[in-house]
């Protein structure tokens, strides 16, 4: 049967997440055809079981509406995403984390959006933590100078808070309107089929993080638009994958390393060199402020010592 939406879950030991994550798919009761694809990492836990167990979830499983497919090592966020764009040929994608709740009415106003104007790629909608609070999901991209220096060194309270948001985007705006941003979140993205065959899949370099960050470049850099749509919501508890795989501190070194591969594979040498001198002086800033108060943060000396060691790399490549 050909599906108006494919539904793309990569799961690694989601346990009930994935189950709750695909049962509120269904219960929003999407007006268009879809398909729920879920991509297994080689998990060693019972979160397929729990899924299969859904009473609710036991129709479309008959119907073969939902499909999994078992991958004998775990390949990665983006490459089982792309794994998911080679078994589906629906003309919409919709890639969601495991951790994911969706809202009544959330995929019907995405698709929606993306109808309406034909150079948006991605619609993103407004994410909001565990807790109801909001959850940055729109964000500046890629890093310059000056973003690093007003973040970080609070030099934005300078000015204006509309100002602000609209420059800086990421925790300085609201998120409380639709528009064309330079980076979505991966936690929740429906795409477009014509982009993605125009662009490309996620670079599998990245296994995890940093991903969605180069996705999105390269998207815009095609003259895509990413549009984050408020009146679509979706839930996401956070991190849940990567909280059992590493520590916060290796998640967070993670991070930063992913960070500095994607400015490497996009940018000029002498940006990156240039990001990485900001991001380390600006910590030396900020270890040297709270010394000055007797205050003593030990993550800041490691963290200086990752971008110590990325701008010597920056140098040499």
């Amino acid at each position: 049967m050909p599906y108006e939406l494919s539904i793309i879950i990569v799961n690694w030991n989601g346990g009930r997440l994935l189950r709750r994550c695909v049962e509120t798919i269904v219960s929003s009761q999407p007006a268009t055809t879809y398909e729920i694809v879920i991509i297994d990492n080689a998990s060693a836990d019972d979160s397929l079981d729990q899924l299969r167990a859904s009473e609710s979830l036991g129709p479309l499983f008959a119907d073969q509406q939902i499909r999994i497919f078992n991958n004998e090592e775990n390949r990665g966020f983006g490459a089982a995403n792309n794994q998911g764009f080679a078994l589906t040929n629906s003309p919409f994608v919709f890639l969601l984390n495991l951790d994911t709740e969706v809202g009544p009415g959330t995929i019907d106003t995405l698709l929606r959006t993306i109808k309406s104007d034909p150079t948006i790629g991605v619609c993103g909608p407004k994410i909001l933590n565990s807790d109801g609070s909001l959850q940055i999901s729109a964000f500046f991209n890629p890093p310059r100078v000056w973003h690093t220096l007003l973040s970080q060194l609070k030099l934005y309270l300078l000015l204006p808070q509309r100002l602000r948001g609209e420059l800086l985007l990421g925790r300085h705006w609201n998120h409380d309107r639709q528009r064309a941003v330079p980076m979505l979140s991966g936690a929740a993205m429906l795409a477009r089929r014509e982009m993605i065959d125009q662009v490309g899949g996620f670079n599998e370099r990245f296994h995890m993080y940093s991903e969605d960050t180069e996705w999105c470049w390269r998207i815009t850099k095609a003259n895509w638009k990413l549009m984050f749509v408020p009146e679509a919501v979706v839930l996401h508890h956070g991190a849940q994958s990567s909280m059992k795989r590493w520590s916060s501190q290796e998640r967070l070194k993670v991070r930063l390393e992913a960070g500095y591969n994607f400015e490497h594979s996009v940018l000029p040498r002498w940006r990156v060199a240039a990001n990485q001198l900001t991001n380390y002086l600006v910590v030396c800033a900020q270890i040297a402020g709270r010394k000055l108060i007797g205050v003593r943060v030990p993550e800041l000396y490691w963290v200086r010592e990752i971008h110590r060691e990325h701008l010597k790399r920056s140098l040499r490549q």
